[in-house]
C-alpha cells in the first residue's frame, strides 16, 4: 500500500493537469453552437478546479508541500471540432478515475471517503463525454 500523503500528491498532480486541460477545452466550445458539451465542460473545469483547492489544503494539512503545477501540459494538435474536445474529455475523466482508484486504495477514513466520492463522480462524467458504464471505474 502506498503512502496516503504519495496518493494525494499524485491526485494533486492529477488535477493541475485536468484544471489546465479542461481550461483549453472550454476555449475550444461554444454555448451558443453545442450548449451541452459546453456545459459539461465548463462543469467538470470548476469541479477539477475545487478538487484541486481540497487537496492542497488536504496536503497542507499534514504539513507538506503540495506539489506544484507544471508549466504547461500536453494537448491534441486539433481540437477544432465537438467531437475532438468530448474525446480529449474522456481521456482526461478516464485518467483521473484511475488516479482516485489508487487513491482510495492508499488512503483510510475521511480521505477514503472523499476519494470515493472523486472516483464516483469521475466515473459519471465519463458518461456525458461518451463513456460507457464499468464495473469497476479506474482499474
Amino acid at each position: 500500500m502506498s503512502r496516503p500523503d504519495d496518493a494525494l500528491q499524485t491526485a494533486l498532480a492529477a488535477e493541475h493537469a485536468a484544471v489546465f486541460v479542461y481550461g483549453a477545452l472550454g476555449g475550444q466550445t461554444s454555448q451558443s453552437s453545442d450548449p451541452t458539451l459546453w456545459s459539461e465542460v465548463t462543469d467538470a473545469y470548476v469541479t477539477h478546479r475545487d478538487r484541486r483547492d481540497e487537496l492542497i489544503a488536504m496536503i497542507t494539512a499534514e504539513g507538506r508541500e503540495p506539489v506544484a503545477a507544471e508549466p504547461a501540459y500536453d494537448l491534441p494538435a486539433d481540437l477544432s471540432t465537438p467531437v475532438a474536445v468530448a474525446d480529449r474529455a474522456l481521456t482526461l475523466e478516464r485518467a483521473c478515475a484511475s488516479t482516485y482508484a489508487f487513491v482510495v486504495a492508499s488512503t483510510r477514513d475521511d480521505q477514503r471517503r472523499w476519494a470515493i466520492s472523486a472516483l464516483v463522480d469521475t466515473a459519471l462524467r465519463e458518461l456525458a463525454f461518451g463513456g460507457k458504464p464499468e464495473r469497476l471505474p479506474g482499474l
